[in-house]
């Protein structure tokens, strides 16, 4: 889709005044709030871990020419390759010149906000490759033509029924799926995507500097699937997202899952220390 940033203004009026998109979003927002609410009570010594979180993310950002430095080298000796991109402008540029070098003709992507601010599947698109988001929900608004409503849940202004009839206008399902079938048919529709792609695209939670790993957390797989299948992967990450130390993760981990959806756990964590060795 293209960018729609110069009519927020008008979309932002339209969605306040839409009854059922705002009965969609009250329940599920409350639910994000009270979980996160819940779990951060349970989870012992809850307000000292973000502290110490804190203070490890200030001490990244005053040493951060350091510390990118260390995660270039180890990136690299591992067998990948950095870009520093000074604009989203650049960083889509490099992503679609790769693209076209390497003959890729189809893209997976993972769920990165990152890409989204880059307009990233707008301008592979007009290189006539096709990029198709893996994420469920980034899945359901990109066949809406849409963008996100939100960095964790991005349909989550819609309802199962309005999803049943878009699968049904762009898939040709049977208008009456239910969740559990919509699901089935989301799996099976990207299974063949992940198998033919050329390119995988994600973003990543953190990028550890000591060793040069990337992290993502999803509850999908769909992360897995990016970076493992398709036979290039790229990861377009903020520098803010640079962690110093493997021994860091596990306080991050914590941290992130429950803050971000009030889970004890994600279902997948995954590490890329390099391309694949075998």
């Amino acid at each position: 889709m293209k960018p729609q940033t110069e009519l927020f203004k008008q979309k932002s009026v339209e969605t306040l005044h839409d009854v059922k998109i705002q009965e969609n979003l009250s329940g599920l927002y409350s639910g994000f709030h009270e979980e996160r609410i819940k779990v951060s009570a349970e989870t012992e010594n809850w307000e000292n871990m973000r502290e110490k979180g804190r203070k490890i993310k200030a001490h990244t950002l005053d040493n951060l020419d350091k510390y990118l430095e260390q995660l270039e080298k180890n990136i690299i000796d591992s067998g990948g390759n950095v870009f520093y991109a000074n604009s989203a402008s650049d960083a889509s540029d490099y992503v679609t010149n790769l693209a076209k070098e390497r003959g890729v003709k189809s893209v997976v992507k993972s769920k990165s906000m990152i890409s989204e601010e880059m307009s990233l599947n707008h301008h592979l698109e007009i290189q006539g490759i096709e990029s198709v988001e893996t994420d469920l929900g980034e899945y359901i608004v990109q066949l809406a033509d849409e963008a996100p409503y939100h960095i964790i849940a991005p349909a989550i202004h819609k309802s199962s029924e309005e999803v049943s009839k878009l699968f049904n206008e762009k898939l040709g399902t049977d208008p009456d799926y239910g969740i559990q079938d919509l699901t089935e048919v989301a799996r099976k529709q990207l299974r063949q995507k992940f198998i033919h792609a050329d390119m995988g695209i994600t973003g990543g939670n953190f990028m550890v500097a000591d060793t040069g790993t990337l992290v993502i957390v999803t509850n999908e797989g769909n992360g897995r699937m990016c970076t493992s299948m398709p036979r290039i992967h790229v990861a377009i990450v903020g520098m803010e997202k640079v962690i110093p130390s493997v021994s860091d993760l596990g306080l991050f981990l914590r941290l992130l899952i429950r803050s971000a959806t009030g889970q004890w756990m994600s279902s997948y964590v995954t590490t890329v220390s390099g391309p694949k060795r075998s």
